[in-house]
């Protein structure tokens, strides 16, 4: 059985994945950063914008601005998961609360 990457505990943990235990304690300490989707949004509405409207504007096709949206989409999309991995990077780098630290041996 494969132990927990954060806390070590063999209780419900993959390979892949933290226990539900850590999963939750990072759920509870990532709605302290819920805003963190409010500047990839901006991001991604200021390329739409750009792209998606600003180029019919200077004469360029419709369908070359309507990869706008795509564009948009992929920023958004590729901005969440770098923000998601440094999140879970700051939040193994906090320290342990004394209850989850492994027992002696």
């Amino acid at each position: 059985m494969a132990s927990c990457p954060r806390c070590h505990s063999t209780a419900d943990a993959t390979a892949a994945a933290w226990c539900r235990d850590c999963e939750l304690l990072y759920d509870g300490w990532s709605r302290r950063h819920a805003t963190d989707i409010v500047w990839q949004a901006m991001v991604g509405t200021v390329i739409v914008s750009a792209v998606g409207l600003g180029l019919p504007v200077l004469g360029v096709g419709t369908l070359v601005a309507a990869g706008g949206a795509f564009a948009g989409f992929g920023a958004i999309l590729g901005l969440s998961r770098l923000t998601r991995r440094r999140r879970r990077r700051q939040f193994l780098q906090a320290p342990l609360p004394r209850a989850y630290l492994p027992a002696p041996k």
